[in-house]
């Protein structure tokens, strides 16, 4: 959650040539409501199952994919994704993360936790996303540094995209 995602991963796909897709814009437009909405109607068991359905089947398209914050904490999809691409832990400083998020009433998380339920969720996904990842680059910097830390980080993962 407020790591950038979006913004480093559309950047990340031009400067690569590739398409981008935010799997929540796309569950959005695939449910037809908003993700609070979602959350509210239906409950955040049935997000994650549509989340977890999304993500497999962007799975081996050649294309930047923004998972949405609780994607990686699917042991499943997550491996489902490695097995056909590249998972990047943007790693962020919670601090980093919460000026960016706080008080966005479009995350149902957010608008309904304190900063300091906030960080325990931070603290207690911290691991996961590690565990849950192909490999890790620091982005508490511009969008096209970690892009270009993206890219460093691909070739010496050897694996271009």
């Amino acid at each position: 959650m407020g790591c950038g995602k979006s913004t480093v991963g559309k950047l990340l796909a031009k400067n690569l040539g590739m398409s981008f897709v935010d799997s929540d814009e796309l569950i959005v437009e695939k449910e037809q409501m908003s993700i609070p909405d979602i959350f509210s109607t239906n409950g955040e068991d049935y997000f994650r199952h549509i989340e977890a359905l999304t993500i497999r089947s962007l799975c081996g398209k050649n294309s930047v994919v923004a998972c949405g914050g609780g994607a990686m904490l699917n042991n499943a999809t997550a491996d489902f994704a490695k097995k056909d691409g590249v998972v990047i832990f943007l790693d962020v400083p919670f601090n980093v993360c919460y000026d960016r998020i706080k008080g966005d009433s479009n995350r149902p998380i957010v608008a309904s936790s304190s900063q300091k339920q906030l960080l325990k969720r931070f603290d207690e996904r911290y691991p996961v996303y590690s565990a849950n990842s192909s490999f890790a680059v620091c982005c508490d910097t511009s969008a096209s540094e970690c892009c270009s830390l993206i890219k460093n980080a691909l070739s010496d993962f050897g694996r271009s995209l």
